[in-house]
């Protein structure tokens, strides 16, 4: 039994192909559009799937959308209609558009479908999950548990922004749910909007923010904006904000009641936006471990299965894990909407064809998230030597020692080996590398290799095997969706001076052995690296380690800033010449940056639009 598991038409479209149950492919189709968060029809990303599957789209059994568009379409009519007249303008422009992509969807699906196999009768194949057992579906069949509570939160799905699912075996049932417009996705992408970033993509940069402010506001939020139940129900107070109706996220209330109107994107930021976003992350976790404390003590199940965008706020994830209610917590790596298309498939196969599901024996069924495209070597010579890139090719043990002290030398490489990460972190398939130890490493990477913001943090990737002895957690975190505090053994104390620093200043103090990963509150987010599921990577780090005695790279991701990650060897080694990176090594080929015709440069600085 063949499943295609698809994602489209809000945000991160994606495809993912199960073959009795098991995930073969996955990927989002931005990775080959190269257009950031690409939300149309991921027809490229559908035909990777079936290439690695090997078979035809007629082959295809099953075809699972990941939400159901009508009941989208009741909610936003009805959502418009108890507003009326406010909010005509933004109805009148947007109806069009919904007509087409809502109340037509199974048209417009089946339409793509045929495009691309046209004898095949798609109706007769083609169902719809909900958005949330999308999610849960996501986060709990691949997990490393035969029982879990499943907590999905997020923007909104048709109805639900927050709902609770218990899974047995190869049964999932939600059995709790709160609906828009009291959304904890949507308070936070409010904020997100109101410090002058892009909603659905800022929302990093507020929670990278969080660290150099003060929870100043969080009680005016929580007197004024959010009504928080102490068992984490919530509702949201519709008169500060304008997402139902308008074409903001927030309203002249919400302003007037923090003083000022929303930054401008080129403002500069100012230790009163630190402040906020310290608040609402302050708040956030706050409904979080509310939710989850009350409903661990509801259920009294002890495993935790966590899917939706709210999911990948990594500091909530790791206050969760640190507080205990929960003996285990796994994270879906794709959680936000491009997981939906993994979920859906997987909902189908479990749910509607009542398929079994085999015992985990303690291991997650993600495969690491390496589900996208692998190159062969002999391909990527070829796709390099075409574009003009000059390169050798060494033998593997040569390759690992020669990238080791590269980034023991304090040199930024590009690290593309085996299959694309699935999901928005890279994991040491699509990568930047640095060496943690350097004091000037973050900012580097900052400003002349991802061209953004000198306050974004870094992650760092650490030998399993080594993790307790270098932060305060020893237990898996392979997808990089936990953040723990840097062990105290590594920590460099302030002075009294440094101490006293505020907002970016606090940038400038070192503040452990590893300072290019820890953050101003001396926290980290955690990639723990394995042998089993990528051992080249794992044998790098292993390197380094040899070399330097430092188990840990700073990796992110292989892009700049509004890019996506890079897909192929062409985008790789554009990335190289458009950016201040050192060296690239990918598959067995080594580049040097150096050693390239400086005819090949490219100015990526202002290629992409501002993320």
């Amino acid at each position: 039994m063949v499943i295609l598991g698809l994602s489209a038409y809000y945000h991160d479209s994606a495809a993912a192909l199960l073959r009795d149950g098991e995930i073969v492919a996955a990927a989002q189709e931005e990775r080959f559009s190269r257009r950031k968060h690409d939300a149309r029809f991921p027809v490229n990303a559908l035909n990777y799937c079936l290439a690695e599957a090997g078979i035809t789209l007629a082959e295809v059994d099953k075809v699972a959308f990941y939400d159901k568009p009508f009941l989208k379409f009741e909610r936003l009519l009805e959502t418009y209609l108890s507003f009326a007249p406010r909010g005509f303008k933004s109805f009148r422009m947007a109806i069009p558009l919904w007509l087409r992509e809502k109340l037509f969807q199974k048209d417009l699906l089946t339409k793509e479908l045929k495009k691309i196999a046209p004898e095949v009768n798609w109706l007769d194949r083609l169902l719809f999950s909900e958005h949330h057992l999308s999610h849960a579906a996501s986060a709990f069949f691949p997990s490393p548990f035969d029982e879990a509570l499943v907590l999905t939160m997020d923007g909104v799905g048709e109805w639900a922004t927050t709902s609770a699912a218990i899974g047995r075996g190869n049964s999932l049932e939600i059995f709790k749910e709160i609906h828009f417009p009291h959304s904890l996705g949507l308070l936070y992408s409010a904020f997100t909007y109101y410090l002058g970033f892009k909603v659905n993509s800022g929302e990093y940069k507020v929670m990278g923010l969080a660290p150099y402010g003060e929870p100043k506001y969080a009680q005016t939020i929580l007197d004024h904006l959010i009504d928080l139940k102490p068992d984490g129900s919530y509702r949201l107070d519709q008169s500060c904000f304008d997402y139902c109706t308008g074409l903001t996220m927030t309203n002249a209330r919400f302003a007037a009641l923090f003083g000022a109107p929303p930054r401008q994107p080129d403002d500069p930021l100012t230790q009163r936006e630190m402040d906020l976003a310290a608040s609402v992350q302050a708040v956030t976790e706050e409904a979080v471990l509310r939710m989850t404390r009350a409903l661990r003590e509801e259920t009294g199940i002890e495993n935790l299965c966590l899917a939706g965008g709210v999911a990948l706020n990594c500091v909530a994830n790791g206050k969760v894990l640190r507080d205990g209610a929960f003996k285990h917590v796994w994270v879906q790596p794709a959680a936000g909407d491009a997981g939906g298309a993994l979920g859906a498939a997987l909902a189908v196969h479990h749910l509607t064809l009542d398929q079994p599901r085999a015992s985990s024996n303690g291991a997650d069924r993600m495969c690491g998230a390496y589900l996208g495209p692998v190159y062969a070597q002999a391909d990527i010579e070829a796709r390099l030597a075409a574009a003009g890139a000059r390169f050798r090719v060494l033998g593997d043990e040569e390759l690992i020692e020669t990238a080791a002290s590269l980034l023991a030398s304090e040199n930024v490489v590009g690290w593309f080996q085996g299959r694309m990460e699935f999901g928005p972190r890279a994991l040491g398939g699509r990568s930047i590398l640095g060496d943690p130890r350097s004091p000037k490493m973050q900012s580097v990477l900052n400003l002349k290799i991802k061209y953004r913001e000198s306050f974004r943090p870094f992650a760092p990737s650490v030998l399993r095997e080594h993790v307790a002895e270098w932060f305060e957690l020893d237990q898996d975190s392979p997808y990089m969706l936990m953040v723990a505090d840097v062990a105290k053994s590594r920590r460099i104390g302030a002075t009294a001076e440094e101490a006293g620093l505020f907002g970016i200043e606090k940038l400038k103090v070192p503040r452990s052995a590893i300072p290019a990963v820890t953050h101003v509150d001396y926290s980290a987010r955690i990639q723990t690296v394995h042998a089993e599921t990528n051992p080249r990577y794992h044998a790098l780090i292993s390197a380094f380690h040899r070399k330097t005695g430092c188990p840990v790279l700073i990796n992110t991701s292989f892009n700049v800033r509004g890019e996506p990650i890079v897909c192929t060897p062409e985008d790789a080694w554009r990335c190289l010449m458009g950016t201040e990176m050192d060296a690239l090594v990918i598959g067995n080929c080594i580049l040097l940056k150096d050693d390239q015709d400086p005819a090949a440069r490219l100015d990526y600085k202002n290629a992409f639009e501002k993320d």
